[in-house]
């Protein structure tokens, strides 16, 4: 069995076809220091809030900056066009992310 696990950590071991085992690029969106840039790649299957993120532009090739983490580390606040907005951090891990080089 191999020790890789899915870019999305569910634990698949990136054997489903939605899901790639290329963790070397990609990051989660609650990974991402402040003032890094990023792209987002995909929004994990099944997420609770997945049209939510569609319905306020957080979708794949959209680039956006983290701007601040919380305090107590429960938001993030990310930069996305010319809107800046909070994101929870459970749900910030459910965004794959390309980090800008």
């Amino acid at each position: 069995m191999s020790d890789h696990k899915c870019s999305c950590q569910c634990g698949c071991s990136g054997k489903a076809p939605e899901h790639t085992v290329d963790t070397e690029k990609e990051i989660s969106l609650a990974e991402l220091p402040v003032g890094s840039t990023a792209t987002i790649v995909k929004v994990v299957p099944k997420t609770r809030g997945r049209k939510k993120f569609a319905d306020v532009g957080l979708v794949p090739g959209t680039e956006l900056v983290i701007e601040a983490h919380a305090p107590f580390g429960g938001l993030i606040r990310v930069k996305v066009m010319e809107t800046s907005m909070a994101l929870h951090k459970d749900d910030a891990a459910s965004i794959m992310m390309k980090k800008e080089d």
